[in-house]
């Protein structure tokens, strides 16, 4: 059908869309697109970013629901991450040019002095059964050793392939919450994924407990399954067991060279004290950790993990203590120095995008295929690597220098200045402060002596 005929005959905009996801892609696009003030011109820009492979783009149009077209991302890649003794080529997926940057110097001033030192714990993740319970609360309780036992076996079927692979159900513990809400318990379970990202298996087996402990009521007598209501069952992306911690460390004097020809004991007083500050101001310390987000997500995202799933835990272990606080700290010892991150971090490198998205697959083949806890101390070397630079340069030059100047080529694209255009303004701001504005007027002024 012609787009014109098609835009003709589509519901008004106040319509609610009734049976959408039953319509071809194509027919969707033509719904979207005649929602813009120029539908022709809008279903032209969304079908140009269509993926010339018919396979790869029938694999990304499948990835989500209602997909009319793809929204490309920049794929970058920051060399010289050397984390335990190792060196890494890491792709990061982001738009903002200075965080590539910023981690690709960090990488390489550190590679310089040892590189990073990372660990991982216990690959560790929490899922909850939520449920009310009106009978008898100590009876319930005494009970749980056998409906431990039903409950894994139970699942057998759906455990035994993560069970094979070293992992499976590491614990169900009965909490009782009925300080909250009344007749309010949890089923608090651990479960151990291995390299998977694992919400899919842990969501399943909590939903198959919540039919099993109703069973398991129905025929034991001495209870009732009529005092048994459960409300959901639900994983937890706070993952407090599985924690990353990296570091960076070196001596004083090998820090006169990062200082912006500031002595290296004035960097130092002045890097630890902004630290500090975002331990105890809220303010700071929200834009401070979004900055190790800027690199953690970066990683996340071009690995087809699910990068907000990080950040909501990342941000609930920095309020851990009741403040949110920093996710990094910052000492120094006598005369060596260590910068170091401490964050939740559970993600996978098998299942979920991670092979499916034709790119996820390949950034995991750059690192050279690692595991799951190889994939997140090298996310959080990243998000460190940013921190790092970001502070040396809030406290040094400002930050406002740097970030405009890698600024500089998205705004001579959106002017839409000419090769040698950007060539002469590129060259006029190598040495001077970028704004949008002068950009602007120093364009104007050649396009003026040109003509």
């Amino acid at each position: 059908m012609p787009f014109c005929e098609y835009v003709s005959k589509m519901p008004e905009k106040t319509t609610i869309l009734k049976g959408f996801s039953k319509l071809s892609s194509e027919e969707k696009l033509l719904v979207a697109a005649g929602h813009c003030t120029d539908p022709a011109a809008a279903e032209s820009d969304l079908r140009s970013f269509h993926h010339q492979d018919h396979d790869i783009q029938k694999i990304l149009s499948g990835i989500s629901e209602n997909t009319i077209t793809n929204y490309p991302l920049p794929y970058n890649v920051a060399p010289n991450f050397l984390i335990n003794g190792q060196m890494y080529m890491v792709p990061m997926v982001i738009e903002e040019s200075s965080v590539v940057a910023a981690a690709s110097s960090a990488a390489r001033f550190w590679a310089e002095r040892g590189g990073f030192q990372a660990k991982a714990g216990k690959l560790i993740k929490k899922g909850q059964l939520h449920f009310l319970y009106a009978g008898d609360v100590e009876k319930l309780k005494g009970a749980m050793p056998v409906i431990v036992k039903h409950l894994k076996e139970s699942t057998r079927t759906l455990t035994r392939n993560m069970e094979n692979r070293g992992g499976g159900i590491a614990s169900i513990e009965l909490k009782d919450q009925q300080s909250i809400i009344d007749n309010y318990f949890q089923l608090d379970v651990r479960f151990d994924t291995r390299d998977a990202m694992g919400a899919n298996f842990i969501n399943s087996v909590l939903e198959e407990y919540a039919a099993a402990l109703n069973a398991f009521l129905y025929k034991t007598k001495g209870f009732d399954e009529r005092d048994f209501e459960p409300l959901m069952a639900i994983l937890s992306n706070y993952n407090d067991e599985c924690l990353i911690e990296v570091s960076v460390s070196c001596k004083v004097d090998a820090l006169e060279v990062a200082t912006a020809a500031m002595p290296a004991g004035d960097f130092l007083r002045r890097f630890v004290m902004a630290v500090n500050i975002a331990e105890s101001d809220v303010y700071r310390a929200t834009t401070h950790n979004k900055g190790i987000m800027n690199g953690v997500d970066a990683v996340i995202l071009a690995t087809g993990n699910d990068f907000r799933a990080i950040e909501a835990g990342a941000h609930a272990w920095a309020a851990r203590s009741g403040q949110y606080r920093s996710l990094s700290k910052a000492r120094v010892d006598g005369k060596q120095f260590t910068f170091s991150l401490e964050m939740p971090m559970a993600l996978g490198t098998t299942g979920g995008l991670t092979h499916l998205h034709p790119l996820a697959a390949r950034s995991l083949e750059m690192l050279g295929k690692p595991d799951a806890r190889k994939l997140m101390m090298i996310a959080g070397a990243a998000g460190l690597a940013n921190n790092f630079a970001a502070l040396r340069s809030l406290v040094t030059t400002g930050i406002q220098t740097g970030h405009m100047r890698m600024h500089l080529s998205n705004i001579i694209l959106k002017i839409k200045a000419s090769s040698e255009e950007a060539k002469r303004i590129k060259k006029h701001f190598a040495n001077k402060k970028v704004s949008y504005q002068a950009v602007v007027s120093y364009l104007e002024k050649l396009r003026k002596h040109a003509t």
